[in-house]
């Protein structure tokens, strides 16, 4: 079987008729040179074959400069991994006849910077199996040799702009397909006085072992200028660095620390539910991570301004990169501007984070609440927010994002970024398919009859449309960041 480099779906449909007749088409997805293990085709197309998948893919390994070769595992496809980055690796085997079927219409497609992979992948898996063989099969030339910390921004580097807009096009009409997309014109309505707060506004910081650096971000919280009350809540998980004795040292009546026992086992998620729980908490509950800073006493300020302003369940601003001595470095201003009112809500399922400084409206986060890990937790939570109500940005900076050597983010394995990668396509996935569901019931029950990659019939059978058992074709419908705000122990 000969491997045909993908570079656009037209020239995709061309090569598969022109090859000969067979099932599948193994597919190169990048310039990596490649070098295949002897039986890596026939493990592909045996277990492809055997299970009817419309893309199989593998672990592989990864070739460095230096000639050694490390193991590269991949993750599994969830229904939720919708993000335009999912790595499956640089070889995909894909079925033929599920290629051209998907592809028919898809003729503008190929035009796209990526030449129409993400919406061909989007469209070729719809209701199909995707199988991920956890085996090690080929070895590729690895060529992207920077750390997780310097690649978490590309983003919003101004120089992929137009590569973004296209991937952002391209889910929306994959969420209009499959009845997935928020309509931003319904948005539900908040009342920022319906019940009394203690303060306006609570700067929450969970902290865990951050001796070197509370000290500053609490300095900051403590300096904002306001018209209004507000206090700062922080959370410390059980330091043991002698963070917990460094802010009981603190004088100051708007400092409110609430000592997490190890007992209770609570990550980021389950400290900020603490704290928005916690009866001191204010109306407005605004972040601050443990090591970094507001960039002026007037961003709590501007932050309950912007709420105010409109009829926003959350707010977010923007941040600069800096490093340890608070001097900025690439690439500076982060500040998503991609992000529009009309579809923001949309294209949050396709981008790892929304931004900094985040700030909720207390009674909405109390609505729903964080999980309780410390990867995701603020994702998830503007993710639920956003399926319901608006969310107000701020595009100037309010918040310097310090980068120094312990930061959790700054190289991490390939297993760690798979783990990330893997709890947050879950939680895109839950939402998904809530935004189905609420589309789906708002539509009256109504829809056209598809199913979720590797969704069985029971709990989502309601995405059938009312067909009946025995009607249903097994064998087709199977199937920045800005969060990588560890604790570090």
């Amino acid at each position: 079987m000969d491997i045909i480099r993908f570079t656009n779906i037209n020239a995709l449909r061309e090569a598969i008729f022109r090859a000969p007749l067979e099932q599948f088409v193994l597919i190169k997805l990048d310039d990596r040179e490649l070098e295949l293990d002897p039986h890596c085709v026939q493990r592909l197309t045996e277990l492809a074959s055997d299970v009817d998948s419309t893309l199989t893919y593998c672990y592989f390994r990864d070739r460095l400069p230096d000639g050694t070769v490390m193991d590269h595992p991949v993750i599994d496809y969830q229904p939720g991994s919708v993000r335009d980055d999912f790595d499956f690796g640089p070889l995909v085997l894909l079925n033929a006849a599920d290629v051209l079927a998907a592809s028919e219409d898809m003729n503008e497609e190929s035009a796209l910077l990526d030449g129409g992979w993400y919406a061909l992948r989007l469209r070729v898996t719809m209701g199909k199996m995707i199988a991920m063989i956890p085996e090690y099969l080929y070895t590729a030339t690895k060529v992207d040799l920077r750390a997780s910390g310097k690649k978490q921004h590309d983003y919003v580097d101004p120089r992929n702009r137009d590569y973004q807009r296209q991937m952002e096009e391209t889910l929306t009409q994959h969420l209009r397909e499959i009845d997935a997309a928020v309509d931003t014109s319904k948005r539900e309505e908040v009342d920022y006085d319906s019940e009394d707060f203690p303060v306006e506004a609570s700067v929450i910081i969970p902290v865990r072992n951050r001796v070197r650096t509370i000290g500053q971000a609490v300095d900051s919280a403590l300096r904002q200028k306001t018209s209004f009350p507000m206090n700062v809540i922080v959370v410390d998980n059980e330091s043991t660095d002698g963070t917990r004795e460094l802010l009981e040292a603190i004088d100051d009546p708007r400092l409110v620390v609430i000592k997490v026992s190890a007992e209770e086992r609570l990550g980021i998620g389950g400290c900020w539910n603490r704290a928005i729980l916690d009866p001191q908490c204010g109306r407005f509950a605004i972040q601050l991570d443990s090591d970094d800073l507001y960039n002026s006493p007037d961003v709590v300020a501007a932050i309950v301004e912007k709420f105010r302003s409109a009829n926003y369940a959350m707010v977010i601003g923007s941040y600069t990169l800096v490093n340890s001595e608070c001097e900025t470095i690439p690439p500076g201003l982060i500040s998503h501007d991609e992000w529009t009112d009309e579809n923001g809500p949309n294209n949050a399922l396709r981008i790892n984070g929304l931004g900094a400084p985040r700030a909720f409206f207390t009674p909405v986060a109390r609505r729903f609440l964080f999980p309780n890990v410390s990867y995701g937790e603020d994702y998830a939570m503007a993710l639920r927010i956003t399926r319901d109500y608006a969310l107000g940005r701020i595009f100037t900076p309010l918040y310097l994002c310090r980068r120094w050597e312990g930061n959790s983010d700054a190289a991490l394995s390939q297993e760690k970024i798979n783990a990330n990668n893997i709890y947050k396509d879950c939680v895109r996935s839950f939402e998904l398919m809530a935004r189905v569901r609420q589309n789906y019931d708002a539509a009256g029950g109504n829809r056209g009859g598809w199913f979720f990659p590797g969704a069985s019939l029971g709990p989502w059978s309601f995405l059938d449309g009312g067909r009946q058992d025995d009607d249903i074709d097994f064998d087709d419908d199977f199937d920045d960041d800005d969060d990588d705000d560890e604790f570090d122990d």
